[in-house]
């Protein structure tokens, strides 16, 4: 079996070649900040948020500095159009837990969004503990209406794990909302995350064949990087734990490629922390770098996106390439 032609000029599935492939030209996240919180911030599961995270969530802080959610959505569109010439969009409600609020406010954001005719899709950034049926139900209806993706944070297959950065659910939560979202028309995407102290690569391994085994349509792969003000940030002064160098980490990203199937699309392959919050890594600064690493470390070992993969019986009758797309 030599490398899928799905990958194009690369040796995994990305993002853009994907969508390309689907809608003929080049498409675009629009990173959204629609004003959400988490359940692990207000108290529901708990306070603070997870260890690593930031003051602003994974976002852009457009919501706290009173740009409304239609104005970011006109100024990435432009942005886009400046950069790439001819393209089209997908919404990418993106920071914090963007399925935390009541069905109806989430229907008045989701709706404005795409009132934009450049916007031909929706991207759902969320966790496993805040997908309640009727949420389903509501996120079923617009994956009929336009290309439609959720974004679970999984981070890490082990509870022990989860525990301590502080995500406030556990593996349970995440395999039962994959099957209840499953079967709906919508394309999932599990976000996790390399280097969380004291994982060893085994662990790290176990992850990759947990996301595996679930049969999702995407995943993004993140470098674990430490930010001013955060409790990460602390653990990470008082030298408890050791973060990721680059060459550990090319390495690990290939590994775990090796172990997905190959019709996965590869939303991410590492993180991109704001410059002015970054502690560490330095090197988590050069994305284009890191990424031109990941390249050549396949091209040497000859390796590519499920080389080490293989199908259950289950999923070899049932695994329909994308099923799911429009």
């Amino acid at each position: 079996m030599g490398i899928p032609d799905l990958f194009g000029e690369k040796r995994y599935r990305p993002l853009s070649r994907y969508l390309r492939e689907i809608f003929g030209c080049r498409v675009q996240k629009i990173p959204l900040d629609a004003g959400f919180t988490c359940p692990n911030r207000d108290g529901r599961v708990g306070l603070g948020g997870c260890i690593y995270c930031g003051p602003r969530g994974s976002g852009t802080g457009a919501y706290e500095n009173g740009v409304p959610l239609g104005e970011q959505i006109r100024a990435g569109i432009e942005s886009g159009k400046r950069r790439f010439g001819k393209c089209k969009f997908i919404a990418y409600f993106q920071a914090f837990t963007n399925t935390y609020a009541p069905a109806e406010r989430l229907k008045s954001l989701y709706d404005e969004a795409l009132r934009h005719q450049e916007v031909v899709g929706l991207s759902i950034g969320t966790r496993p503990d805040c997908a309640p049926d009727e949420v389903l139900e509501l996120l079923e209806e617009y994956a009929r209406r336009c290309h439609f993706w959720v974004e679970y944070g999984l981070q890490s297959a082990h509870d022990y794990t989860l525990e301590l950065i502080n995500r406030g659910h556990d593996i349970a939560q995440f395999v039962d909302a994959v099957e209840r979202t499953k079967g709906r028309g919508i394309n999932i995407c599990a976000h996790v995350i390399l280097g969380l102290p004291g994982e060893t690569k085994e662990e790290m391994m176990a992850t990759a064949d947990l996301v595996a085994s679930l049969e999702l349509e995407g995943i993004k792969i993140h470098s674990l990087y430490v930010l001013k003000g955060t409790k990460l940030a602390e653990i990470y002064q008082r030298g408890e734990f050791r973060l990721l160098e680059l060459e550990e980490y090319v390495s690990l990203v290939c590994d775990f490629l090796e172990r997905l199937p190959p019709d996965m699309v590869i939303q991410r392959l590492t993180g991109e922390a704001p410059r002015d919050l970054l502690v560490a890594p330095r090197w988590s600064r050069e994305k284009m770098a890191v990424l031109g690493k990941i390249d050549t470390e396949l091209e040497q070992r000859g390796s590519y996106q499920g080389i080490e993969w293989r199908p259950s019986p289950i999923q070899e009758r049932t695994k329909c390439l994308d099923q799911k797309t429009i």
